[in-house]
């Protein structure tokens, strides 16, 4: 490894595994910074591997582009993320993530008998879900997301 703290563009694709038109579109829209050399070429810092481990981590959690952007948006610009900044966002990210966790461990708990659809399709249906009183809640599962 070399001391130089910038790596090209195709350097960062690389060792992410994302499409440099991927690491464009995260630049436009602000999750990434480069600087562009007397050649205009785009020049990254090598600690934006971690940037972009976070948002790849961050997208398979299910969590939108706006909350990534967000609290990508509360790292520093121009040196690596410490512990700390790295802490700071897992703490603020801790309640979705817990919510998400529980839908998943609902979900999971649930799928095999019913999903909660209010479709009364089902023989549990009728006992659970009489004459869709869930519809009058709105639609969707709403067993399972209230």
């Amino acid at each position: 490894m070399t001391d130089d703290p910038m790596i090209t563009i195709g350097t960062l694709a690389k060792r992410t595994g994302v499409a440099v038109s991927a690491i464009r579109f995260y630049e436009d829209r602000g999750m990434l910074a480069s600087v562009r050399t007397s050649g205009n070429q785009r020049r990254f810092l090598r600690s934006d591997i971690r940037r972009i481990s976070f948002i790849l981590i961050a997208q398979k959690l299910g969590l939108g582009l706006g909350d990534i952007e967000h609290e990508l948006g509360t790292l520093p610009q121009g040196r690596t993320p410490t512990i700390l900044d790295w802490q700071r966002i897992s703490r603020s990210l801790r309640a979705q993530l817990d919510e998400k966790i529980q839908l998943l461990t609902r979900t999971r708990g649930k799928l095999d008998q019913c999903i909660g659809c209010g479709c009364l399709s089902l023989a549990k249906c009728q006992l659970t879900n009489k004459d869709d009183r869930a519809g009058a809640a709105g639609p969707g599962p709403r067993y399972m997301l209230d």
